[in-house]
């Protein structure tokens, strides 16, 4: 049986093979597929989001299908990035790691708390939806540090385990991290899923 993940997303993409390497399905992607969606995330939550590129992609491909939407909420800033944390500066990845350093240059270390929040959305092929959440406590950092990982990972800081998550070895980041978490919960029913077919 094949599984659909909904992303382009080259970070993601490895991350999802590696967490999902224990289900008994074929993990593809929509570039496996031929397909190039563009779906229009305007969404209000996570969830709302994620759910409208796991439909669109599960219709274009009439696969079990999973989505998900993500990003760093930071305390001081009211949560932002958020849901425009792909989106908050022009550019690349450190662009965008920049632009969230500087809006936080007068702010010290105790109230740059920060959380990665990531919602997961599973559509079958009968049009059900499922869903789940996973949260990852943090810190933001006052420079990038580490160089594995993606996004926001060179500036998250993990106090429990001294590191960001661009330090972390790739196993560990697949235990802890929001994506790990809400896989996890969503595990049990995809493998569910898979021997039902």
């Amino acid at each position: 049986m094949k599984l659909l993940v909904a992303t382009q997303n080259t970070g993601k993409k490895q991350e999802y093979r590696e967490l999902l390497d224990d289900l008994e399905a074929q993990i593809v992607f929509p570039d496996d597929l031929g397909l190039r969606l563009d779906v229009l995330e305007d969404g209000t939550t996570y969830a709302q989001n994620a759910r409208k590129k796991a439909e669109a992609h599960r219709e274009a491909s009439g696969l079990l299908t999973l989505a998900d939407d993500s990003g760093l909420e930071v305390d001081a800033l009211s949560g932002a990035p958020g849901l425009h944390s792909a989106r908050y500066a022009d550019g690349s990845d450190a662009d965008r790691i920049e632009a969230l350093l500087e809006a936080l240059t007068d702010v010290p270390r105790e109230r740059r708390t920060a959380r990665f929040r990531c919602v997961l959305v599973t559509v079958t092929c009968s049009g059900r939806v499922l869903e789940s959440e996973g949260v990852c406590e943090g810190m933001i950092t006052f420079q990038p540090r580490g160089r594995g990982g993606f996004g926001y990972d060179p500036i998250f800081y993990l106090p429990e385990r001294d590191r960001t998550m661009a330090q972390l070895p790739r196993e560990t980041k697949n235990h802890i991290s929001h994506r790990a978490r809400a896989v996890q919960g969503a595990l049990p029913i995809l493998a569910e899923l898979v021997e039902d077919r």
